[in-house]
């Protein structure tokens, strides 16, 4: 894998052999999520995620109580 990349706020890594590419977290320092050839569906991939996270954050916050 090559050295992370970073492209639209986002790292990644890119097989030397065969290019797929794989998202890259700067902060551990590790590759993370599903291996792909289209990064901005990588990208896409990780926003949704992020988003889905903010949700659950959002209703466990404002679940009521029983």
């Amino acid at each position: 894998m090559s050295w992370p990349i970073r492209v639209q706020e986002n790292s990644y890594q890119v097989c030397l052999g065969c290019g797929i590419k794989r998202l890259f977290d700067e902060q551990v320092f590790r590759s993370y999520g599903p291996y792909g050839y289209d990064i901005n569906r990588l990208i896409a991939w990780n926003r949704a995620r992020h988003v889905k996270h903010q949700r659950e954050a959002e209703e466990k916050l404002h679940r009521p109580a029983s």
